[in-house]
């Protein structure tokens, strides 16, 4: 299908691997100009190198910032440029007990997972709409709907990316700028499979068995296994197209059916 996204440019936040890197892709087989971003220079060069490796016509560069640091961040929109689709991947994940999560550990997910969404947004949303036509995609969680116990800190900022996605849609009333959510489920990202693999190796079993053994202990999913970052970044690059310009405000799931309220 041709998403009639020849010519576009995006900026992707957390794009050197995992979910980032597969909507970057996705992006760049549409002939989208594409930006890469990480917090290591060297990572983020690397990507740009496999990126261009798989798609030797892409228009691919990379941009190196760690969102825990607001200079870095003000440092990286003023060489964004314009942007037509900006996509919120960038986010810290981890399992933690609620008693045993500190003040500055709350501040930290927050900058991340939260504040780099608001200052991504508020550096391009006023030049998409004086342009007449951009996407903001949030990739949220579905852990920002039903939050888990052991991850109230994560769940809190997922939730409040979706908040924040949809408020900014209702500047863009009257116009062809939207700003949509995802709402992700249990995805096999290159951080996933890295645990997995060393929990299996600390129990002195195979990688797969153990990612079917923990896949398995999620009784909701109705896929009955890992989502795939690709599965993730199809829904992005519709999102990110003009195909979608009558969904606006909205947080879709690319859950697995983990989430299972009719609305």
């Amino acid at each position: 299908m041709d998403l009639r996204l020849q010519g576009k440019t995006a900026f992707i936040s957390g794009s050197t691997q995992g979910i980032g890197y597969a909507i970057a892709a996705a992006l760049a087989a549409e002939g989208v100009a594409v930006t890469l971003n990480g917090r290591d220079a060297t990572r983020v060069d690397a990507a740009v190198a496999r990126l261009r490796a798989e798609r030797p016509a892409a228009r691919v560069a990379g941009l190196a910032a760690d969102f825990a640091d607001a200079e870095q961040v003000d440092a990286l929109t003023r060489q964004l440029g314009d942007v037509d689709i900006l996509v919120n991947n960038v986010g810290l994940f981890g399992l933690a007990e609620f008693a045993a999560v500190t003040d500055d550990e709350w501040t930290r997910y927050f900058e991340v997972n939260v504040m780099s969404g608001v200052r991504l947004s508020r550096a391009v949303l006023d030049g998409m709409l004086d342009r007449g036509w951009g996407r903001i995609i949030f990739i949220s969680s579905e852990s920002g709907v039903n939050v888990p116990a052991d991850m109230v800190h994560y769940g809190m900022t997922k939730a409040a990316m979706t908040a924040l996605g949809n408020g900014l849609s209702k500047l863009t009333r009257g116009t062809a700028v939207t700003v949509n959510t995802v709402l992700g489920g249990p995805t096999f990202s290159d951080g996933v499979a890295a645990s997995i693999a060393a929990v299996a190796d600390a129990q002195s079993l195979p990688h797969d068995a153990m990612k079917a053994a923990i896949i398995g202990q999620n009784r909701t999913t109705l896929l009955e296994r890992f989502i795939e970052p690709s599965e993730i970044a199809n829904l992005v690059a519709y999102l990110a197209s003009p195909l979608a310009s009558a969904t606006n405000g909205a947080a879709l799931r690319a859950d697995g059916g983990v989430l299972t309220a009719m609305l």
